[in-house]
């Protein structure tokens, strides 16, 4: 089985910054995805980035330039760098991994941005 927890939510005023982290235990692979995700009040959970098994990165339109995906060298951890929030970044954040055609999130971490 595998368990991720992620941390680092909280309320930040538009214009500042969070970090997300995420550790993953239980069976993990060194060969694994593992991304963030995020769903607004009323909207779809929707990826906003992804650290593949290669090492390619991928981030949602939304948050290009803005947002930074990392992995810790154990392959177990992900992190998200959020700078120059808005509020239209408010949302419950999960992390994501994916190995041997099975797939696994966190319970969430609430992001909300307001002044």
């Amino acid at each position: 089985q595998v368990q991720l927890v992620e941390s680092g939510g909280g309320l930040v005023q538009p214009g500042g910054s969070l970090t997300l982290s995420c550790v993953a235990s239980g069976s993990i692979s060194s060969f694994n995805d593992m991304a963030w995700y995020r769903q607004a009040p009323g909207k779809q959970r929707e990826m906003v980035a992804i650290y593949t098994r290669s090492g390619s990165i991928n981030y949602a339109d939304s948050v290009k330039g803005r947002f930074a995906i990392s992995r810790g060298n154990a392959k177990n951890t992900v992190y998200l760098q959020m700078n120059s929030l808005i509020p239209e970044d408010t949302a419950v954040y999960y992390c994501h991994l994916a190995q041997f055609a099975s797939t696994y999130w966190g319970q969430g971490t609430q992001v909300t941005v307001s002044s």
